[in-house]
């Protein structure tokens, strides 16, 4: 369904690039962090969250200056649907930010207190033997992502992230045409790029080779689409 973990330590762990097939949003609460999802670097700042959705490929950096605390929500993606209403999926943000390629959100003052009261009471509700307790949680849960809906997903800094122009727009190239031809030589044509230099600055931006990227998504687009129930031969061909 979903799980809410709250974490503060000084490990400063180096943690690959991975990915999950659950949603996952990252409040950050403290440190020094940066993080990158597909190939986009924010340099977080208290209250920051994170928004990854399920099968984007992803990792903290995490600097031994300052304890890093977080509050890690995972989300469930068939808890999501049961609980959205038509016209209105309570994932909504997370195809947002992935439409946009933006995964940040950053918030005001007001704001802030709003998500720290939720945090607050969710973890009661889930530490909580009374009765109704996890029906109170399910509902905090879900309160939660309503408020992060209603607020705006839309690049603000520019001192937040960094991005290569060049490596998104191959990024979003691969994302739209998995079907097709995306071996190094095509994809350096297409780009006019030397394909010394994409293979390198591919590998620097996403922690894969183009091999292992192109590699990667076809297989995640293949299991999305048997997962909608298209016939496994059918969702090979298609992806």
């Amino acid at each position: 369904d979903f799980r809410l973990v709250h974490l503060k330590d000084s490990l400063a762990q180096k943690i690959d690039y991975h990915y999950h097939e659950f949603d996952k949003l990252v409040i950050f609460l403290g440190g020094k962090v940066t993080y990158v999802v597909e190939g986009v670097t924010y340099f977080l700042k208290p209250w920051d969250i994170v928004l990854i959705q399920h099968n984007l490929i992803h990792r903290p950096i995490i600097h031994a200056e300052e304890p890093y605390e977080r509050a890690v929500l995972w989300l469930g993606r068939d808890w999501i649907a049961q609980r959205s209403d038509p016209g209105e999926p309570l994932d909504a943000c997370l195809d947002k930010s992935r439409e946009q390629g933006f995964h940040l959100l950053r918030t005001g003052e007001e704001g802030r207190l709003g998500y720290a009261r939720f945090i607050q009471q969710l973890e009661e509700a889930l530490r909580s033997e009374e009765f109704g307790a996890r029906r109170m949680a399910d509902t905090l849960c879900q309160q939660l992502l309503i408020q992060v809906l209603r607020a705006n997903t839309a690049p603000a800094e520019t001192d937040s992230y960094h991005l290569d122009p060049k490596m998104e727009e191959i990024l979003r190239y691969i994302a739209a045409n998995l079907e097709g031809d995306l071996s190094v030589d095509a994809l350096a044509a297409r780009f006019y790029m030397s394909r010394y230099y994409l293979m390198h600055r591919f590998k620097e931006i996403t922690g894969y080779t183009v091999h292992q990227y192109t590699v990667q998504k076809r297989l995640l687009r293949a299991g999305e689409l048997i997962r909608e129930g298209v016939p496994v031969m059918k969702a090979a061909e298609q992806a």
